[in-house]
């Protein structure tokens, strides 16, 4: 078995303990804050600053590391950062003046130094370059420190390991994520986990700008996946197209389990390595200009 299915499988485990009391450290309600990552990092970020900015606790924004502007005004810069090596957040945190907080996997790191304060989650760290586990395991952390998780949150994880993968997913050469609100992170790391782990055709979007165009590519060869509930109609509309449609009653963090099985069944079909994928390593580190 891959290290990949490994830590897939561990997710309930690390839900549980991710659900228990956050430490200091992270935005308290009305702050306004930015949340950078890189990657995968940058959609559980953007899932993160939905959440937190609908649910009335404060203006937050998203970026990706590169893309952080250092001299906007927040109250408290939150990094996402599995390796603590990644060259673009570190820049990030030490090119703000504001309050840091990091949640990394390994605190033996140059993240240790660049942000003021630190979030273990090295029980969460893997071994696959392809993230799974620290991701979702970072995101309920920050929902949770929300109010947001609900409780039965582990044992949809759970439910997500068992239940069977959508009819015909693994016929598909076309898979379209889409997602509403945080959820549109969430279909973007989807979509992330097929090409990295199994060089898939994969797209994702906010679900009604799908029908602005993107729709266009859509046949009975693709697959369009809803994270979260679908806008009324447009599941209908899909299936004109003659593609196949995937909707779940789980929790959209529960269903992204789903998506990260099928990454690592498409790999093993086309015998690719799924914790090795083509031109990636754990951490992006820049050499200095």
């Amino acid at each position: 078995m891959s290290h990949v299915a490994d830590e897939i499988a561990s997710q309930p485990q690390c839900w549980r303990r991710a659900m228990e009391p956050a430490p200091a450290g992270l935005p308290e309600p009305g702050e306004r804050v930015a949340v950078v990552g890189c990657g995968t990092s940058l959609y559980i970020a953007q899932a993160y600053a939905a959440l937190r900015e609908s649910s009335g606790q404060g203006e937050t924004d998203a970026f990706a590391a590169s893309e952080f502007p250092a001299d906007r005004r927040y109250d408290r810069v939150v990094a996402i950062s599995r390796s603590g090596t990644t060259t673009e957040v570190l820049a990030a945190l030490n090119r703000t003046a504001a309050p840091t907080v990091a949640l990394t996997g390994d605190l033996a790191t140059p993240i240790s130094t660049a942000a003021d304060t630190l979030i273990d989650l090295h029980f969460a760290d893997e071994k696959s370059v392809v993230q799974t586990r620290f991701a979702t395991t970072a995101l309920v952390l920050l929902r949770s420190h929300l109010g947001l998780t609900p409780p039965d949150l582990p044992e949809q994880a759970e439910l997500a390991l068992t239940t069977e993968l959508p009819q015909g997913a693994g016929q598909a050469s076309q898979f379209t994520f889409l997602g509403t609100g945080w959820t549109i992170g969430l279909a973007n790391e989807a979509a992330l986990k097929l090409r990295e782990a199994a060089g898939a055709w994969t797209e994702s979007y906010p679900a009604m700008e799908y029908r602005h165009g993107p729709i266009s590519v859509t046949d009975q060869n693709s697959l369009v996946w809803f994270l979260g509930e679908p806008p009324a109609g447009l599941v209908e509309q899909v299936r004109r197209t003659g593609a196949t449609v995937a909707t779940s009653r789980l929790d959209p963090l529960a269903q992204l389990i789903l998506a990260q099985r099928l990454a690592v069944a498409l790999a093993q079909a086309k015998d690719l390595d799924p914790d090795q994928p083509r031109h990636l390593t754990r951490s992006i580190i820049l050499a200095p200009q």
